[in-house]
């Protein structure tokens, strides 16, 4: 499996579904500062891991994978599903990258701004894909001890 990018899916998202985004991204992102204001900075920071349009993002990819097979006259629940889980997968490991980016960054930030970016930002990405890999080989190995 190759990463790569398409524009695939902007084709398929109704206007509507980018309002939804954007309304529960504002939300989450309204919610961390009443957070940060009540409880101080500390804990509003840990919310500010919360991926604020995850929960709106599965909801379109269920309901567009469950509509494209519903179409083509088959059941779609079940691939809905799988997809919405799928992208689920993916969002963890991209959390494991960005827990990586945020301890870089806090241990070399004192002796560069600049430098803590760009290191950060190299060891995210480095994480995130060996986190990606990693889990493809395992997902290869255990499917072959079956």
């Amino acid at each position: 499996m190759l990463i790569k990018m398409s524009s695939a899916s902007l084709k398929q998202t109704r206007w509507y579904e980018y309002g939804i985004r954007f309304v529960l991204g504002g939300l989450a992102t309204v919610f961390t500062g009443l957070v940060s204001a009540r409880f101080g900075v500390a804990i509003g920071g840990l919310f500010l891991a919360l991926p604020a349009i995850f929960c709106a993002s599965a909801t379109l990819i269920e309901s567009h994978e469950r509509r494209a097979k519903e179409k083509a006259g088959l059941a779609g629940r079940r691939r809905g599903q799988q997809a919405a889980a799928l992208e689920a997968a993916g969002a963890g490991l991209g959390s494991i990258g960005l827990a990586a980016f945020a301890a870089t960054f806090h241990a070399l930030v004192t002796a560069s701004v600049i430098g803590a970016f760009a290191a950060s930002i190299l060891v995210w990405a480095t994480v995130s894909v060996a986190a990606w890999w990693l889990r493809r080989k395992l997902r290869i190995t255990s499917r072959h001890a079956d």
